[in-house]
């Protein structure tokens, strides 16, 4: 496509395929199976994406009313979660299962999914959008609604929002063999740096971890990025063996979430990274990407059917917060206490003690969890008598180490 092609047009054209773009396309077509819709991506697929690969059942929730629950086939589940920082830890097994399937394996089956429902997908790399009248992107294709599903360096949402300040983190990702101390399990350990800064292996079953250390960036006045050595070093102090052993890394910014979202009117939506939602406290997105794209899809396809393209951006605000809003100015409050190291031991112990604070903690970094009056009062008793003896504690699930 270029400048002097003529311009086409379609319904719906979605910039990236990757989980939020190909579930806007399914979200579409579930609404509306004869919608024209556009998948644009500049990669072909299967691709790599750097990614901690888990898959909260939240989004085969989001998933499964679309058709496309079916993309974890043929990957082990997990149950069992480690969290720690320092001496500090509990272990036990989750309300619900995990999965951790490789982003080349995900996506791919997800853009599958999209065209065999009747997108249309195209290797593009997008360069512009017009938002004057109906819009038009690279100057070629023009649609009455576009979403951006481009990834946390979206040029959607910079055409659209301007370049703002937001929080980002760095990480590292890579693949090392599974340990007996890694297998069945995922584990979150929290360093000393910069918080949250922690380090992750994630179990996909069929012999490899996937393996990472991540950290919140320092604003602009504070110094620069930390060097890809810093971040291995950083793994292997915190998962001994993972750096050493690991291959395949490959690193990426996130933007974080804050207390609110931001969706102009208009045809063109964000979703996924693209609108900058991604889990303050953990890194997640996969869930919001999902979850906001086949809103978009719906929001999309009702738009174009009733004549009104220009109202689908507050059709779509709207629906975004209705069903994330609650919980990301939980999240984002939940970050900010994480800063504190104290904080971080006293919600470990609260999961020690209490089998609803744990779940609690897991809903709020991989799924649509809240900070209920439980979960608040276990992490005041936590930082008023940080330490109690063991028989005070539940079965389920068991601290290790000094708590």
């Amino acid at each position: 496509m270029s400048g002097r092609t003529p311009t086409e047009h379609w319904d719906l054209v979605v910039v990236g395929a990757g989980p939020a773009g190909s579930a806007t396309a399914l979200g579409a077509l579930a609404e509306d199976p004869g919608l024209r819709v556009l998948l644009l991506d500049r990669s072909e697929f299967p691709r790599d994406k750097s990614c901690g690969d888990g898959i909260a059942p939240h989004v085969l929730d989001a998933l499964a009313p679309v058709g496309a629950a079916d993309v974890v086939d043929g990957w082990s589940p997990l149950r069992d979660l480690e969290l720690a920082h320092g001496d500090v830890s509990v272990a036990g097994p989750m309300r619900r299962e995990v999965h951790v399937v490789p982003r080349r394996v995900l996506d791919a089956r997800l853009v599958e999914r999209a065209v065999a429902a009747g997108a249309v997908l195209r290797t593009h790399r997008a360069t512009s959008l017009t938002r004057t009248g109906t819009p038009v992107v690279s100057g070629a294709v023009s649609a009455d609604v576009v979403v951006g599903a481009d990834g946390a360096h979206s040029f959607v949402r910079t055409a659209l929002l301007g370049k703002r300040r937001e929080p980002r983190a760095i990480a590292i990702r890579g693949y090392a063999p599974t340990t007996p101390e890694m297998a069945g399990r995922q584990v979150i350990r929290y360093g000393t740096r910069r918080q949250p800064s922690y380090a992750w292996a994630f179990d996909r079953g069929d012999g490899l971890a996937n393996v990472g250390y991540g950290e919140l960036l320092p604003g602009e006045r504070s110094g620069g990025a930390p060097s890809r050595r810093l971040l291995l070093d950083q793994l292997e102090e915190l998962v001994p063996g993972a750096a050493r052993t690991g291959g395949d890394w490959r690193g990426h910014h996130l933007p974080l979430s804050t207390w609110r979202w931001d969706q102009p009117d208009g045809p063109v939506l964000l979703v996924g990274d693209a609108a900058g939602l991604v889990n303050p406290m953990t890194g997640e997105g996969i869930y919001y990407a999902v979850a906001t794209g086949i809103a978009a899809g719906r929001t999309a396809a009702r738009a174009v059917a009733a004549g009104r393209p220009a109202d689908a951006g507050a059709e779509h605000r709207r629906v975004v917060r209705g069903i994330l809003g609650s919980h990301l100015r939980h999240t984002w409050a939940a970050s900010r206490l994480a800063q504190s190291p104290r904080i971080v031991d006293a919600g470990i112990r609260a999961a020690g003690r209490d089998r609803h604070a744990f779940d609690a903690l897991v809903e709020l970094g991989l799924g649509d969890g809240r900070i209920d009056a439980r979960l608040a009062g276990g992490l005041v008793r936590s930082l008023v008598r940080p330490h109690r003896p063991d028989r005070d504690l539940p079965t389920t699930p068991t601290p290790r180490g000094g708590s």
